[in-house]
């Protein structure tokens, strides 16, 4: 028996790859990857040193009438001495994260036409963590989000 549209946990994936995309990387011009470490993405076609960057990692997933996970968002930057521009990130990711009174769309996406769109997920809240800096001199803030949205099983 195939799951409803509102449990499968493919479209939960793509819809946050594709709110990240279009909103962090296409409107604010800042690379999103989701790698599940907060090192340097690799990015074909980059003429030059990228020195901010947004990864996200989908975590735990728990399915009912009223299904929550949790992303870990890693807002990282190089070259920023005194974390400037670190909280500039930070403040562009937590904007959109807030937008749409914290509104995230939620579609059903096939591969070969176009999506649907389900409704919407929301963010429930967003914990963020003290800056911190890896051995490369990689300033970094990790944002747990906790979110949110009506599913059936």
């Amino acid at each position: 028996m195939a799951l409803d549209p509102t449990a499968r946990k493919a479209n939960v994936k793509d819809s946050i790859k594709k709110y990240f995309i279009d909103t962090v990387q296409t409107i604010e011009g800042v690379p999103v990857s989701f790698d599940t470490s907060a090192r340097t993405p690799k990015l074909t076609g980059q003429p030059k040193e990228v020195l901010q960057w947004v990864g996200i990692d989908l975590g735990s997933f728990s399915i009912s009438d009223w299904t929550e996970f949790y992303i870990m968002i890693f807002c990282c930057t190089r070259k920023d001495y005194e974390g400037f521009k670190l909280a500039q990130l930070r403040d562009k990711v937590v904007g959109y994260l807030t937008a749409n009174s914290g509104s995230i769309p939620f579609y059903r996406s096939y591969s070969d036409q176009a999506w649907t769109l389900l409704g919407g997920m929301t963010v429930l809240n967003v914990l963020e963590s003290e800056e911190m800096q890896a051995p490369d001199e990689t300033k970094y803030v990790m944002l747990t989000c906790r979110i949110g949205f009506v599913s059936k099983l």
